[in-house]
């Protein structure tokens, strides 16, 4: 199993930034594509950006030019850098990692998709 872990979160002005990371841990496994995705109070989660191994990215609209998602794939990282932040960017982060990891019972990889615990991130006015 991977497990996710997210860091960064809290509570800025608006205009300000912020700074996101989410580390990968476990045994046996390769990240494809890892991404960030976040849910404001009654709405759905939506998608945020995300990153490919290969460092291709992509944006939602409400936050392209102010996000950047970059990554590490020998830390098994991914960051989030948040500018600009609006009031409307409040809410919870999640990251989100898909990949391979090896079924230690027959050393096959499978597919995984985890999810982190999420992070909050308050954008005052």
């Amino acid at each position: 199993q991977v497990q996710l872990s997210e860091s960064g979160g809290g509570l800025v002005q608006f205009g300000g930034s912020l700074r996101l990371s989410c580390a990968a841990s476990g045994s046996h496994f390769s990240i494809n594509d890892m991404g960030w995705y976040r849910q404001a109070p009654g709405k759905q989660r939506e998608l945020v950006a995300t990153i490919t191994r290969g460092g291709s990215t992509n944006y939602a609209d409400s936050v392209k030019g102010r996000f950047t998602a970059s990554r590490d794939n020998a830390k098994n990282t991914v960051w989030l850098q948040m500018n600009s932040l609006k009031p409307e960017d409040t809410a919870v982060y999640f990251c989100n990692a898909e990949g391979h990891i090896m079924d230690v019972r027959n050393t096959k990889f499978v597919p995984f998709n985890s999810w982190g615990q999420g992070t909050q991130v308050t954008v005052s006015s």
